[in-house]
């Protein structure tokens, strides 16, 4: 990367060299505007990145997001980014938590296969008629909203007058998921496959009264326009070099271990090394908490008191050497990790998890969501693994709030997260899943646990917040003020001259581009005044 020292004022300089901020240099870079990116790691990407976490293994995996539903295709198509996804075959295997030997299992090209999994597991096909009837009645949303991610903000009436449905607006966005969920479904389980989509990195129960629950479901169901979570090929790092050589091809300099320390208002970025990078216009990939740090380091006043961000989730990858044996006779392996694979996740026990960790306890079952990227994409495995029959695996497990980590040791709550984890995956097992961990040429296991704290070291995500903050409804309040481009864009904040663009954007939030897309959008505007 490009680490020469500026000598002239950029139009955009870019804090964070995260996917978000490689999309925002592309549009700016191919507008013509010269912009920098400036990254404290050795590398772009954030947490966009495909790493080799054993040594003398080879097996890249997508170290921390792993699956890319909101990225959407107009921007892959304008920045002409050689990207390859692929649909999973099955959308999500979910053991019966009470008896693990069967269990329901999805298929999104055989309805009919589909039903009669529900019927093993309900005792008849009329949940899956439900759960079936749920989906469709969620897909208006996702075919209204997703469009309008990458244009300026409409107002909250409008979209709920183009919506057409007032019983569905207030059932998704005025009253607590939890409610709409026992109304459409009468299972426990069923209810469980629908609420995970409301806690990934979000701590809540599904009747939280601040409906942060219900605005990480409704990311989670309407990517692309269906919902549909893709496998990126070859891993997220492959994501991260597809945005990296349309930056670079477009002009922007994409300066490494540059690390910020302050930015001011009038746009001037001070680096850790003292350099002062000046700017027309700033945009902040990082989050909005880091952000107002750098800004009172800058001198716009003092550090600000509004609560930090907290993630909840704990991610674990795996490698391998064969998948697991299933207690459920009626479902292959290569069936159940391929999709999402509920562990622990019926709405009952979600709930439970969320009590215990409010009460200052890890959740036991540790609740989580579990997929196997190799089995889509053996590209990211090299050759001798793939003939060994190896094979990678992703938990993530959920109702894991930061706050759980900051009253214990960081690598004792590690080690208990792992051991937690173990049992609650060993619960629907037919084998201990230690049995089946590929094992290094070191002797080590092949095995880590990604927490917050880890995040919060290594990323420089406040809180292990994956989302930088809560999620907002993507769209603007009927009173809020859209008089300048960074309003109607959804990236402004109380300095004219500096634009959120990363995952605390409003309408941002996991591998999407749309928070920098946005800032561009709006940072394009800016500049031609």
């Amino acid at each position: 990367m490009v680490r020469a020292a500026a000598t002239a004022t950029y139009d955009v300089a870019i804090v964070g060299g995260g996917h978000n901020a490689l999309v925002a240099a592309a549009y700016l870079g191919r507008a013509g505007r010269s912009v920098v990116v400036l990254e404290r790691l050795p590398h772009v990407g954030g947490a966009a990145v495909s790493e080799k976490p054993w040594p003398e293994v080879d097996a890249r995996l997508s170290r921390y997001s792993y699956l890319v539903s909101l990225l959407p295709r107009s921007v892959v198509k304008e920045l002409g980014l050689d990207i390859q996804l692929l649909r999973r075959r099955y959308s999500s295997y979910t053991p019966d938590p009470e008896r693990p030997s069967r269990g329901i299992l999805v298929d999104t090209r055989d309805a009919a296969a589909t039903a009669a999994s529900f019927a093993r597991v309900t005792g008849g096909r009329t949940e899956a008629a439900r759960f079936a009837a749920f989906s469709d009645r969620l897909r208006p949303v996702a075919r209204l909203l997703f469009p309008s991610m990458t244009a300026p903000l409409r107002r909250r009436a409008e979209v709920r007058r183009e919506l057409r449905d007032d019983r569905l607006w207030t059932d998704l966005f005025e009253r607590p998921l939890g409610e709409l969920l026992r109304s459409s479904l009468h299972t426990d389980i069923a209810r469980g496959i629908a609420l995970t989509d409301g806690l990934i990195g979000t701590f809540a129960s599904s009747d939280d009264p601040s409906l942060r629950q219900n605005r990480c479901f409704l990311y989670h169901v309407i990517g692309g326009g269906t919902g549909d979570w893709d496998v990126p090929v070859g891993g997220m790092g492959q994501v991260t070099a597809a945005l990296t050589r349309a930056a670079l091809a477009a002009g922007a300099e994409l300066r490494t271990h540059a690390e910020v320390a302050a930015v001011s208002p009038d746009g001037a970025v001070t680096l850790a090394d003292g350099s002062v990078v000046p700017a027309r216009l700033v945009l902040s990939g990082v989050g909005p908490s880091l952000l107002a740090d750098l800004l009172s380091a800058g001198g716009a006043g003092a550090p600000s008191t509004a609560p930090r961000p907290e993630g909840a989730q704990v991610k674990i990858n795996m490698l391998l050497r064969r998948l697991p044996r299933l207690r459920d006779p009626e479902v292959a392996p290569e069936a159940a990790f391929a999709g999402t694979f509920h562990v622990n996740e019926s709405m009952s026990q979600l709930d439970r998890a969320f009590a215990t960790a409010s009460a200052g306890g890890i959740p036991d079952p540790l609740p989580a969501e579990i997929y196997c990227h190799s089995l889509t994409d053996p590209s990211i495995l090299g050759a001798e693994l793939r003939a060994s029959g190896a094979q990678t695996l992703t938990f993530f497990g959920l109702q894991v709030p930061h706050r759980l980590l900051a009253e214990r040791d960081p690598d004792v709550a590690r080690a208990e997260l792992l051991a937690a984890a173990e049992r609650s995956l060993d619960a629907v097992l037919a084998e201990p899943l230690a049995d089946c961990l590929f094992e290094a040429p070191d002797g080590g296991l092949c095995i880590e646990a990604r927490t917050t704290d880890d995040l919060e070291r290594s990323l420089v995500m406040v809180g292990g917040d994956i989302f930088h903050g809560p999620l907002s409804w993507p769209w603007a309040d009927d009173g809020e003020p859209l008089d300048t481009p960074a309003q109607r864009w959804g990236v402004a904040t109380d300095h004219p001259r500096v634009l959120l663009c990363g995952s605390g954007a409003r309408r941002g939030g996991a591998v999407s581009g749309l928070g920098r897309h946005n800032a561009a959008m709006a940072a394009l505007e800016l500049l031609t005044r």
